[in-house]
């Protein structure tokens, strides 16, 4: 490896990181959350504590807890009550806040049990009551109160389906909210008429705050019949369980009553903000990488499509860069940010940021001065302990210099297994935000 490429790995790690902080959760909370005498100021509306008796904090999601630490930290003992829900390992001391761990993206009891404490204490709010609710990704999994006559293991069975067949984040949780008795706005349904106010951390194209978490408290554009086609569109209709058929079934048969839409009145006292998205770590990347000495050029923050494939069509840019400096001239650091899927076909492990990585490593290879970085900015990758990993053009030749097929890997959706040997991890361990993927490549090295 050229002393040119292990510098532009190191630059494209700082790059990452700089996103990274750019969407740290606790200061998301503190640019838009305000004490001043005795008002809460949240993104400019204000919140007259005299006027309420109780302030209650919940939330689900896996960047949620350094949120919750904020807010502890600005309201302290004016807190009456609070539960949040948060990945295993996700957690952080808290004083007034209670936080259960639990299972993602396959959810479990534990999740199960700390969703029924928050919509118990949501369900004992009344019109003096102040319902601070903070959502993050990773809250669909999080949040977790089977409807009807599901149950906890015909949840996991969908959830592991929906993961498998290649579903976008927005069909996913289309399917989520109607199997669930939090999510699609039913949370804010069980608080009214208490005001609640939510403090979102963004992890979906778009930044639809209906999609975000499943949407707890807005008000949810999808219907049942929604649901029940993505699942027969992608095939997987007859492997559920017979009780969410039957319950999605009489969802659009007007049997069981949809989720409540923009004209309920559970919603005239509810407000949402968004605190973090994608494109202010892309931002806040661009800006790092332009100190390095790269020219740094946002592609888009909605990037969406099979892993592979974006991977090629992304990287084809590389070569459109150095062969004809358009759009732009090297050293140039090209920045998209996302969310991508995988259609498993082969039984490997790994995510779908690995999987962007070994299919543009393919692409790349022998092209010099050309490092391709695909990383989660939770910090994991799919079932894995890696946030996703990098590549350069050198990749390919040292895996087959190991005796490591590359095409054989990305077949299998192997790439956690291929880049653990290369030693290309990305390791960040929890990061505790959430903003979806950061793809970056830095093409031609800075003097």
């Amino acid at each position: 490896m050229s002393s040119n490429i292990g510098k532009m790995r190191e630059h494209a790690m700082k790059i990452f990181q700089a996103g990274l902080q750019a969407v740290d959760p606790v200061e998301a909370i503190i640019g838009h959350v305000t004490l001043k005498d005795k008002a809460l100021i949240i993104s400019g509306r204000q919140f007259n504590l005299k006027d309420y008796d109780r302030i209650l904090v919940v939330g689900a999601g896996k960047a949620v807890a350094p949120m919750a630490k904020a807010v502890e930290d600005l309201l302290g003992n004016r807190i009456s009550d609070g539960v949040i829900v948060v990945k295993d390992e996700h957690g952080l001391p808290l004083k007034k806040i209670k936080i259960c761990e639990a299972s993602h993206p396959v959810p479990d009891e534990r999740g199960v049990q700390g969703t029924e404490e928050i919509l118990s204490l949501v369900e004992t709010a009344g019109t003096r009551d102040l319902i601070i609710c903070l959502i993050s990704g990773g809250g669909s999994a999080l949040l977790i109160a089977p409807a009807g006559d599901i149950s906890l293991e015909d949840k996991q069975n969908a959830t592991k389906l929906l993961l498998a067949c290649g579903a976008t984040i927005h069909e996913f949780n289309t399917v989520r909210k109607h199997l669930s008795r939090a999510k699609g706005g039913r949370l804010a349904q069980m608080a009214y008429p208490a005001t609640v106010t939510s403090l979102i951390l963004s992890d979906v194209v778009g930044d639809d705050l209906d999609v975000i978490a499943s949407g707890p408290t807005v008000p949810d554009s999808s219907t049942f019949h929604d649901a029940e086609q993505i699942l027969k569109d992608y095939g997987i209709w007859d492997q559920l369980a017979p009780a969410v058929r039957n319950h999605l079934e009489k969802g659009t048969s007007g049997q069981i009553e949809d989720t409540p839409n923009s004209n309920d009145v559970v919603f005239q006292q509810c407000s949402q903000v968004l605190v973090g998205t994608n494109l202010q770590a892309l931002k806040a990347a661009g800006q790092e990488a332009r100190k390095l000495g790269y020219r740094p050029l946002i592609l888009s923050s909605k990037v969406e499509g099979e892993a592979r494939e974006v991977a090629r069509f992304y990287t084809a840019i590389a070569k459109e860069v150095l062969s004809s400096e358009n759009p732009l001239k090297p050293p140039a650091c090209v920045l998209a940010g996302g969310e991508t899927t995988v259609t498993l076909t082969g039984e490997g492990r790994g995510g779908r940021n690995q999987e962007f990585a070994l299919a543009a490593a393919l692409t790349i290879a022998g092209l010099d001065n050309v490092v391709v970085l695909s990383g989660g900015t939770d910090g994991t990758d799919g079932p894995t302990d890696a946030a996703g990993a990098i590549a350069d053009g050198t990749t390919v030749t040292r895996a087959l210099e190991k005796g490591l097929d590359p095409k054989d890997f990305l077949r299998r959706n192997d790439s956690y297994s291929f880049f653990q040997h290369l030693e290309d991890l990305l390791m960040t361990g929890p990061t505790r935000t959430n903003v979806m993927d950061i793809y970056m490549m830095l093409l031609g090295s800075p003097r």
